[in-house]
């Protein structure tokens, strides 16, 4: 497993975030037939949110992003992007139990949604995730905390 780190984002992440988040989700939305280069860029530097976002560091160097921030009944997770030559070693199982176990420790629900074929699906229902609902593009997914805080 590689040396990561979480550290507060900046709006000077945005850029670096933006294209990471063009390059993780082209396949799923070329798949989709909605891929548009412009807009999966705009959507994020529209959303972005410093203030509840989070940089994923690995040896030093930019390598990902999250956000989970609040929400009506608990907490969002999103725009959680790991460059891809560092996906399948265990950081994004690594950073999404971090991440579970601070929203356990405050007794928080946690929603996000996934694209329809996302291999990313399967991660978030090891870590107890189950579908709400979902229409043809998203699949929008929700998990309860665990008490005792031990996620997956």
């Amino acid at each position: 497993m590689a040396d990561w780190e979480l550290r507060p984002a900046s709006l000077r992440d945005v850029d670096a975030v933006a294209e990471l988040r063009a390059v993780v989700m082209r396949p799923d939305l070329e798949r989709l037939g909605r891929y548009d280069p412009q807009r999966v860029r705009r959507r994020l530097r529209d959303a972005f949110d410093p203030a509840h976002t989070w940089v994923i560091e690995v040896g030093g160097a930019f390598a990902g992003s999250v956000a989970l921030r609040p929400a009506r009944d608990g907490r969002l997770l999103e725009h959680f992007y790991l460059a891809p030559g560092l996906q399948g070693r265990g950081i994004g199982s690594d950073v999404l139990r971090e991440l579970l176990e601070r929203c356990d420790r405050d007794g928080a629900r946690v929603r996000l949604n996934v694209l329809q074929g996302s291999p990313a699906r399967r991660l978030y229902e090891r870590y107890g995730f189950g579908v709400e609902t979902e229409d043809p593009v998203d699949v929008f997914m929700v998990r309860e905390p665990v008490p005792g805080g031990e996620p997956g």
